[in-house]
């Protein structure tokens, strides 16, 4: 099962480096550009949000790491993101190695002040379909701000 989610999220890459290649098209005032009506806001709270929920459920929940978070307005800039993203890998490869071939096993986990058993798969499905949602955001985000968005669905 390892090399099974390993290869997933490996999928999930491939469409994230196609949208962080996409985004390196739009100019720097639409990047921070708020827009209420879209979750967080812009394309880098988008970017950050995705980060963020990835950090809390897989490296705080699941791998008891202690984060800190930063505010939006910490990243400056699309690298800045990119960055956060390379760490967010080193969480999801760790917890790969962490649970082995056993994805069913139930961790306690803390959402919301209460404890709730979850399996590290029903973990990893939770934040990959996160980012697509919020993916989709970002690229209608995008198309508000006069861009045109890629196609970056797994299947393309």
């Amino acid at each position: 099962m390892i090399d099974l989610l390993a290869q997933q999220y490996n999928l999930v890459l491939s469409s994230r480096k196609k949208i962080l290649d996409y985004i390196k098209t739009i100019a720097e005032e639409d990047f921070l550009k708020e827009n209420s009506t879209f979750g967080r806001g812009s394309v880098r709270n988008l970017l950050v949000h995705i980060c963020d929920t990835y950090s809390s459920w897989i490296g705080e929940r699941a791998l008891k790491k202690s984060i800190n978070y930063k505010p939006f307005e910490d990243y400056k800039n699309l690298n800045d993101c990119i960055i956060y993203f390379d760490l967010v890998n080193l969480y999801l490869n760790e917890f790969f190695e962490s649970f082995g071939n056993d994805y069913q096993i139930e961790l306690e986990i803390n959402r919301n002040g209460q404890l709730i058993g979850l399996s590290p798969l029903k973990l990893f499905t939770h934040v990959i379909t996160h980012e697509f949602h919020h993916k989709g955001q970002i690229m209608s985000l995008s198309r508000h701000l006069g861009y045109t968005p890629v196609d970056a669905d797994i299947l393309r």
